[in-house]
């Protein structure tokens, strides 16, 4: 599995939180991810999510996308007690922190991942 954007790869090492209980965990409780990581959430319906980092030790960048894949909105998360929610969330993905920056990830860019 590879997640892309714009043809440049993100990352080869991806995990899907495909249950309830997979998206209810997300990265709590690891100890750290490497650069090449990202956990990909899959919702029944584009909805309003919001990410907390309680039990995440480490900041993580997230990447809200639409239907289409399209980036709808990024934040970086500090550990602990950060929050972001967002609104039309079909797709969110968790990666290591600086991910957006390094790869310039914007609203408006397509994704690529199969499902």
């Amino acid at each position: 599995m590879i997640l892309k954007d714009n043809g440049i790869i993100l990352a080869r090492e991806v995990k899907y939180a495909n249950n309830i209980f997979s998206r209810a965990i997300g990265l709590m409780f690891h100890k750290t991810i490497s650069k090449d990581f990202a956990m990909v959430f899959k919702l029944r319906k584009p909805m309003t999510v919001g990410v907390h980092m309680l039990f995440v030790v480490f900041a993580i960048d997230v990447i809200f996308l639409d239907e289409g894949k399209k980036v709808i909105g990024t934040a970086t998360l500090k550990p602990w007690m950060d929050h972001k929610q967002m609104k039309g969330v079909k797709y969110l993905i968790e990666m290591h922190q600086g991910t957006i920056e390094a790869h310039d990830i914007s609203i408006g860019d397509i994704l690529e991942f199969d499902e």
